[in-house]
């Protein structure tokens, strides 16, 4: 349950852009909130491209 949780636990981006220290740490937050959508569209996408192929295959 505490997985979970972690997961779902809300991250204050606009906070912590405005305490960054420098411009590389602000790129690094911003790059680091996108990989996770990335990536579902990555998984989302190679899900689609599998069962198509395996219809065209029929």
């Amino acid at each position: 349950m505490k997985n979970l949780l972690f997961l779902i636990q809300s991250v204050d981006l606009k906070e912590k852009l405005e305490n960054a220290p420098d411009d590389s740490y602000q790129i690094g937050l911003i790059i680091g909130s996108f990989i996770p959508f990335v990536l579902l569209v990555a998984i989302a996408y190679w899900m689609y491209y599998a069962t198509k192929k395996r219809e065209n295959n029929q």
